[in-house]
């Protein structure tokens, strides 16, 4: 029986007030929208997710990974591969990348099903980010949001199963990015909404019901993709799903996260639902989707797991527009950036074990933990008698720290410290110098613990350039606000 085993979702810190974007001040309790800050990227909000959902599992078991999204960096260059690195994946993990279509997170999540049923994978990581744009001032730039979700597909220990799928696909220009745009377009509202989302997504779920034999009567959530609100109500009423079937659709929480956004409301279904229920799921992108899944547990209980609600929680309101422009890149600056190679593909290829996997080593001769990797252990001066050790899942605590004013920030002082890996067993690490983000200078002490997130640390050469940062243990946890 294949079906998915885990799940994990990921909202960035950052919310975006619409009161904000109309130039007023934060409204407490008012509409808001999740966005990736200045160092995240959908590449990093999907390393994210697949942390939250693998807590507990055993990495050298997971055959492929599916990653979809909508809004990564390069047009040629996959994404996958680079996600499977952070994640420190064994080295024949097969990768692939599912792009162009908001259509793609349930793309995905049918193709590892289908590769585990069939037995060509064992397990498979789905994953699905996104961190769309639409122009400022734009009804898109109000409905949008950012964040991602994750799943593990296996037959073993299976907690909800595709039972059911339907597709319906057809060719309309109603949203699109063209190459090298940065924001999304779109016709005419009614348009798009009626001809577009609302025709096809309606098909796809009757669709569904007549191959499998079921109404709208036998399902208890219905996880319904939409460009905004009322659309939503306009579609389920034709699709004959009551309101209270209809799984929040975070709206004024997060957004619509694109290719996310469908499987990040999956989640949320998932975390509340009891064994036996079934759960409906319709996506739209060129057409739609329409999948009918049965619940058959909970997920494993997990200390450091993460649930959605938590991840909303865990929220710092952004107090001025500005603020976000200057985050997404958006402003105008005073001199342009400079395309160019960028950092020597020698020193990327040499030291992508430390800047993508946190990846060090010890000393098979004295225990010592060192990073970043050398060949004379600094302790018992042997040679070449090293083990590799991954620092990612770890915690830490900072040891020292500065505040720079003058690093390139929407919010500056930018906090850099020194931080102490804490091994599994309570022993002291290595010292590694990285920033602390997601903190104020009010917040950051010595002895802090802290644990390990995938950041976009700069772009030269106009490309994002990975390595690790540190954020509060806590704040994460605990999904305390910030």
């Amino acid at each position: 029986m294949a079906g998915i085993v885990s799940y994990g979702a990921y909202i960035p810190l950052m919310r975006l007030p619409l009161s904000v974007m109309a130039g007023k001040a934060p409204k407490e309790g008012g509409p808001e929208k999740a966005v990736a800050w200045m160092d995240e990227d959908s590449v990093t909000l999907g390393v994210a997710a697949a942390q939250n959902c693998l807590q507990g599992f055993d990495r050298s078991r997971i055959d492929a990974v599916i990653f979809a999204t909508t809004t990564y960096a390069f047009a040629e260059k996959q994404a996958a591969a680079i996600i499977a690195k952070a994640l420190n994946l064994k080295g024949d993990v097969r990768t692939a990348d599912i792009a162009h279509s908001t259509r793609g997170g349930t793309i995905a999540l049918q193709s590892a099903i289908d590769a585990v049923k069939a037995g060509s994978a064992a397990r498979v990581l789905v994953i699905a980010a996104d961190c769309r744009m639409g122009a400022p001032g734009s009804g898109f730039e109000n409905n949008s949001g950012d964040a991602a979700a994750a799943f593990l597909v296996g037959n073993e220990g299976v907690i909800a199963t595709l039972d059911h799928a339907c597709a319906h696909t057809t060719e309309i220009i109603d949203i699109w990015r063209k190459q090298g745009d940065r924001f999304v377009h779109g016709w005419e509202d009614r348009f798009v909404n009626v001809h577009g989302y609302i025709d096809n997504t309606v098909a796809a779920i009757k669709g569904l019901f007549a191959k499998s034999g079921k109404s709208a009567a036998d399902i208890s959530k219905a996880v319904l993709y939409a460009p905004e609100a009322r659309s939503l109500g306009e579609m389920s009423k034709a699709a004959g799903i009551a309101k209270e079937q209809i799984q929040d659709n975070l709206f004024g929480k997060v957004g619509n996260a694109g290719a996310a956004f469908a499987p990040l409301l999956l989640i949320s279904a998932l975390e509340a639902s009891k064994a036996g229920e079934r759960i409906l799921v319709a996506n739209y992108g060129d057409g739609a989707d329409a999948l009918m899944f049965s619940v058959n547990g909970a997920r494993a209980k997990s200390e450091n797991y993460r649930n959605v609600v938590q991840l909303l929680a865990r929220r710092k309101a952004v107090d001025a527009y500005g603020k976000y422009m200057k985050a997404r890149g958006l402003t105008i600056t005073e001199y342009a950036e400079v395309d160019e190679p960028g950092i020597s593909a020698t020193v990327h290829y040499r030291e992508r074990d430390e800047d993508l996997s946190l990846e060090g080593q010890v000393c098979s001769h004295c225990g010592t933990h060192q990073f970043p990797k050398g060949r004379v252990c600094v302790r018992c001066h042997s040679k070449d008698q090293w083990t590799p050790a991954c620092y990612s899942d770890l915690t830490g605590k900072v040891v020292t720290y500065t505040l720079d004013a003058f690093f390139p920030s929407p919010e500056p002082p930018t906090a850099v410290g020194i931080i102490e890996v804490v091994n599994a067993d309570g022993s002291a690490g290595p010292r590694i110098h990285m920033q602390v983000c997601e903190t104020s200078p009010k917040d950051i002490a010595i002895d802090m613990p802290v644990q390990f997130t995938f950041r976009c640390i700069h772009r030269v050469g106009l490309r994002p350039n990975y390595f690790w940062k540190s954020t509060p243990v806590v704040a994460a946890a605990q999904g305390a606000s910030v």
